[in-house]
Order: C-alpha cells, then structure tokens, then sequence
C-alpha cells in the first residue's frame, strides 16, 4: 500500500467532501499540520467540523480556515489566542462545542480505540454537562462522554518511515497521537522520511496501523507569543 505522496494537495486527493468532520492535531502553533491545512484551504472544502484543542491563530494554523469561512463548528478547549474566533463566535457565525482538554484528547483516544463512550466527573455541574447522561460511580457524580471519530485525521510529526510509523519532537507530541487515531482516514505530514527499519521500535509513538498517507514537507517555525525586554545599559 502506497503511503507517501509528493505533496499535501496530492495526500488529500479524493478525501475532502464538504460537511466532513476533522480531528487535528497540534497545541497552539507547536506541532500543528499547516501544509494539510494550507491544502485543505486552497481545496476550498466548507461547512467542516474541525475537532481541535484550538483555532490556530488569526493567520496562521486553523485560523486561516475561519478567515476563508470553511469552518462551520469548532469542538475545542481554547479560543483565547484567536480574534477571529472570538468573533464568529460571539455573532453567531461559529459553532463552538467547548471541552475540557483531557476530555477532548480521551474522546479522540476513546474513538481510535472503539470505545463509544466514557464517564468522568470533569464538567459535572458546569454547562459542559448540560444534556448529558449523569451517573454515579462510588458516591460521586460522573458525566457521559462519547467517543470522537472523524472523518479525517491530519497531524504533524517529526519522522515517519513509509510504513507510517511515526516519531513525534518533544511537546509537539500533544494531541497528535489521539488525533492520528480517531480520524477514518489518517494524514501526516512529517520533517523527515527515513528508511523503513531505520526507526527504534521502542521510540515510536504511533504505529503506521493508523496512518494512512504520508507527506514530507518543510515546516514554519514560529512563536506564538514573543515576549522581550529592553537591552539593559552595561
């Protein structure tokens, strides 16, 4: 099974539909897949659910999706590093289906291990709970959370072998694996393609199982928020 393509448009050829639901993976700017979503932008895909633990930022990231009004609802964590966000928001232009970010990465893991469903008593009593089943386990109160799987999984690696066999780079770890997992269809992007047999079995975060298709590209590294301060006098 070929897994490596030669570009990002090429690796979403014949996946995107409009309405589809996406899990990405990424923190912030750290370990976002931004070449699959520069391709899913110039695709033109709209009306997406997009599972996330944010948007990215105005330009960058995800945010370039809301600038382009591809995306139709957000299921995240946060939204505080995205003006745009806050605003589709707040005018009723965005969808937002708030989760608390473990709960979010257990969903994601839940749906790529076949669980339907879990209960946990993060969100109990706040509106995170609203419409949900409560059961009590032990004397305490637990909410129903269900399993995400997505249409399509995108994220972002460090290396990958054609296999699919994927290492991630320190924090940039952060939602990419349960991401990986959920989506129906799962695509990389990687720093780095090596030859099979070339990576420790032991040091390998996500087995190629889950991946799909695999692009190799090179990345923007960028600062979220940089902070300075004033040379001091010597």
């Amino acid at each position: 099974m070929k897994k490596v393509y030669g570009t990002a448009s090429e690796a979403l050829e014949g996946v995107l539909h409009d309405g589809m639901f996406i899990a990405a993976g990424g923190f912030g700017l750290c370990g976002i897949p931004e070449l699959l979503i520069a391709a899913i932008r110039d695709a033109g895909t709209k009306d997406l659910t997009i599972a996330s633990n944010n948007c990215g930022i105005d330009d960058f990231g995800l945010g370039i999706l809301l600038q382009t009004r591809q995306i139709r609802k957000m299921i995240s964590s946060y939204v505080g590093e995205n003006a745009e966000f806050m605003r589709q928001y707040l005018s009723k232009e965005l969808e937002l289906e708030f989760n608390p970010q473990g709960t979010l990465a257990e969903r994601m893991r839940a749906g790529g291990s076949g669980i339907a469903g879990f209960y946990t008593k993060t969100g109990v009593g706040t509106m995170i709970a609203e419409g949900k089943e409560h059961k009590d386990f032990d004397g305490q109160t637990h909410i129903l959370e269900r399993g995400i799987v997505a249409d399509l999984s995108i994220v972002k690696a460090w290396k990958a072998d054609d296999t699919g066999n994927l290492v991630f780079r320190k924090t940039a770890r952060n939602f990419n694996p349960p991401a990986a997992m959920c989506g129906k269809i799962c695509v990389a992007e990687v720093e780095e393609i090596v030859p099979r047999g070339s990576l420790d079995p032991d040091q390998i975060h996500l087995p190629g199982i889950y991946v799909h298709r695999i692009v190799q590209g090179t990345h923007e590294k960028r600062i979220e928020q940089r902070t300075t301060r004033k040379k001091e006098d010597a």
